[in-house]
């Protein structure tokens, strides 16, 4: 089954860790699409104007802005030679370049679900993580106004193509091991790690039995979660269904009394993991900005790519 991944791109050279994070993971895999999209600002006076043409607005830009408008386009050229370096085919990549109609969130989050898309993967430069996150930036606003579809989040340059997955036996947690799995689909090379501690049980909410079934079906559902080490058994499930090897399936269970998201961090910088997978409350949860677990993870969360799946 094909799936098809939005990448937002600014250009600049911190873009360039997101083009080598993807042919890390996705080298070879031909059945995934990558559409490449960069929003140029070009000033306030085009702002909400959807009946001027897109060549109308690009003929009337200031010259800062024009010069902006033509170093997207040439990195956007230079953006398939790298994926191309990188092990992905040019023939699986499309690229746009588009001048800002409304904001750079608003217009991403509108091609995101206009697109059918899988997941959308937006970059972070490093900053100063509070400020990155919670002082108007665009990783902050498509976070808090995107919970229908999984925001992949990379931050500065990741080394390892390893799995970090934390579950807690909730349907939160299941539905992030379920997007791992529907994208990583017979994947022979993928590694990993289903991580469960004692200590996420204090954070955790209980899922009620309708919530698991109304996803998977009751059939699903009484093979695989009445088991009572179901916790790990219902997850290696979805990895083994969607022909991830057993022996690329590990568990990790620990009953240390860190706080949840200490633990995740410590984990995936001792076993130098690249990728943490987490499920994600609904945007009614009043508990944090995204919940409890994962606004800690994304906080501290240094070189390593955050799945947040809701």
């Amino acid at each position: 089954m094909n799936r098809k991944i939005l990448i937002a791109v600014d250009g600049s050279p911190h873009s360039f860790s997101i083009l080598r994070y993807l042919g890390k993971l996705f080298a070879g895999a031909k059945e995934i699409q990558f559409h490449l999209l960069c929003i140029v600002p070009c000033g306030e006076h085009a702002l909400g104007e959807d009946w001027l043409k897109e060549d109308d607005i690009i003929n009337s830009l200031p010259h800062e802005a024009h010069k902006r408008w033509h170093q997207a386009k040439r990195y956007m050229g230079e953006a398939l030679l790298q994926l191309a370096r990188h092990g992905i085919d040019p023939d699986q990549v499309s690229t746009e370049t588009r001048i800002k109609r409304t904001s750079i969130s608003a217009d991403l989050l509108t091609e995101a679900r206009n697109g059918v898309y899988d997941a959308v993967l937006i970059g972070r430069r490093g900053l100063s993580k509070v400020e990155s996150l919670f002082m108007g930036s665009v990783s902050e606003k498509i976070l808090t106004q995107c919970h229908d579809l999984p925001i992949w989040l990379i931050d500065g340059q990741v080394h390892s193509d390893k799995f970090l997955v934390p579950i807690d036996g909730t349907v939160h947690s299941l539905r992030a091991v379920d997007h791992l799995a529907f994208i990583l689909q017979n994947s022979p090379h993928s590694e990993i790690t289903l991580f469960h501690s004692s200590a996420f049980l204090a954070s955790k909410g209980a899922s009620a039995k309708d919530d698991f079934q109304e996803i998977w079906g009751k059939e699903w559902c009484d093979l695989h979660l009445s088991d009572e080490n179901s916790v790990f058994h219902a997850p290696e499930q979805l990895l083994l269904g969607s022909g991830i090897p057993a022996q690329n399936i590990h568990r990790l269970h620990t009953r240390r009394g860190l706080h949840p998201s200490r633990q995740i961090l410590r984990q995936a910088m001792v076993d130098e993991y690249g990728t943490i997978v987490m499920g994600r409350r609904g945007k009614e949860t009043k508990k944090g900005l995204i919940g409890s677990i994962s606004e800690p993870v994304l906080l501290m969360a240094e070189g390593l790519a955050v799945w947040l799946v809701g």
